[in-house]
């Protein structure tokens, strides 16, 4: 039998949370929702329910009633009565270990295990002055300061399950997070990050929104790790990859597609970046332990293939959310009528908060009202000024065959076919053919499966079109 390594040391909030996230998915294949957390931090704070029901815009009632079947569910898992003021006294005490060579996390008093956790043993009455020590070190590889703070996560277990599949359980070393402007994706993605930060002893998220050189981005990540770049590129690209194979590391770049070029078909360089495709290319076929998440508007094409299964590889898309959910505590009225507004806007969360602000300042939160506004024509989405500025980046980075099309697309409300736009642009099939492609790797058209393949603008982007590009 392997011998099982213990590692003594107090629980941290963040512990706590993976923790009690993993027994509940256990029991109930979700995650933690808001509020959960939310009671979990409290109490661990030594909050009371009003405090964190103030915190969350919630009663107190509610918070109690959410508390309680909480408390129960961790109870029935830990085989241990668990209640508010022995909360943070029975986890202190709770002794969880792991087999290094099995990869089964054991909780004392109850007969779950769970994969790949760490092998830790949590005791609050022992010394733990080394431990703490080594933890001080590890954390000095996590570099978090970029990465946004989550104030809201709604309906994204799966996705959520299918990223850490990937990142824990297979060995995929590079991952695009891929979507929309304001779909979810850093949301999702930095969720992913709260939960898993102590299976990874580097975790850098850098922004590359006013991106910056490969050379430069790969001595920020040197300097992370606490070592002194050498001279050329190439040593330190083996500098890098020496601990990518030495170490578990994580590395998030958020708005990769900053880097492409504008006025071009999807996924092109510009000149000055080229060399991050090399640097993919080199994550994908050099063996290490590490992984690289990419968050983008656009898919590259070194994530382009037909069989992820033999590549180390995986594309995640996010679609809208289509949670009424999402409304909750906004003020917004006529409940009734918040599915509707969602699958005006295909659930893009970003514009829906925008809208609702529109709402409750010109029609008081009501949301029938809104809907109603210009119904004699059909239901179309209001196009608010951040929504039309987010728009205005969008279009003008495409191609000028792109912008024919979606102009094309948006002139009739029915979708068009290859045959219709070609006999209505004139542009060559390779064209025609290769800006489809494009304007659907950049999730501006989508493609919809009839007798004949058809092609079509999402509602709000087409009622921007319309009424903004004009000239």
């Amino acid at each position: 039998m392997p011998e099982t390594i213990t590692i003594i040391r107090f629980m941290t909030v963040t512990e706590i949370l993976q923790f009690a996230d993993q027994l509940v998915f256990a029991k109930r294949g979700k995650h933690l929702d808001n509020l959960q957390e939310s009671i979990i931090k409290g109490v661990w704070e030594d909050q009371t329910y009003q405090e964190i029901a103030d915190e969350c815009n919630r009663s107190e009632s509610r918070v109690r009633n959410v508390a309680s079947q909480l408390w129960k569910l961790l109870s029935e898992e830990l085989g241990e009565n668990l209640e508010k003021d022995n909360f943070r006294s029975t986890f202190n005490r709770l002794n969880i270990s792991s087999s290094q060579n099995q990869h089964i996390c054991h909780v004392s008093g109850s007969n779950h295990s769970f994969n790949n956790n760490p092998s830790i043993l949590y005791n609050s009455n022992q010394d733990n002055q080394e431990n703490v020590t080594n933890t001080k070190s590890k954390s000095d590889y996590h570099d978090l300061t970029l990465a946004p703070k989550i104030i809201n996560f709604y309906n994204r277990e799966s996705e959520l399950k299918t990223l850490s599949n990937c990142i824990l359980n297979q060995p995929t070393r590079l991952i695009s997070v891929l979507g929309l402007s304001g779909i979810g994706k850093t949301t999702m993605v930095k969720k992913f990050v709260d939960l898993n930060l102590q299976q990874f002893e580097v975790i850098v998220w850098k922004n590359l929104k006013f991106p910056k050189s490969l050379e430069l981005l790969v001595n920020y990540l040197l300097n992370v790790c606490q070592q002194e770049p050498k001279e050329t590129i190439d040593d330190k690209l083996k500098q890098l990859f020496d601990i990518f194979t030495q170490k578990k590391c994580l590395i998030l770049l958020d708005d990769f597609h900053s880097i492409f070029a504008k006025g071009q078909f999807h996924g092109q360089y510009q000149t000055e970046y080229q060399d991050y495709q090399n640097f993919l290319t080199m994550i994908t076929e050099v063996e290490h332990q590490s992984h690289v998440i990419l968050i983008s508007e656009e898919q590259c094409a070194e994530m382009q293939c037909l069989d992820e299964e033999l590549y180390p590889i995986k594309c995640l898309e996010l679609s809208g959310l289509f949670d009424v959910e999402i409304f909750k505590n906004t003020g917004l009225k006529d409940e009734g009528s918040w599915s509707n507004l969602i699958d005006l806007y295909e659930g893009n969360p970003m514009y829906l908060k925008d809208v609702a602000i529109l709402i409750k300042d010109i029609f008081d939160g009501n949301v029938a009202e809104f809907l109603a506004e210009n119904s004699s024509t059909g239901i179309l989405p209001v196009v608010t000024n951040k929504i039309r500025s987010r728009f205005n980046q969008l279009f003008n980075r495409l191609s000028p065959i792109e912008q024919q099309l979606v102009l094309e697309l948006s002139k009739i409300d029915q979708p068009l076919s290859i045959k219709n736009l070609r006999e209505s642009l004139d542009l060559y099939s390779m064209d025609l053919i290769n800006g489809l492609q494009s304007l659907q790797n950049r999730y501006l058209v989508k493609k919809i499966k009839a007798e004949t393949i058809l092609f079509d603008l999402s509602p709000a982007f087409k009622e921007y079109v319309r009424n903004c590009c004009k000239e």
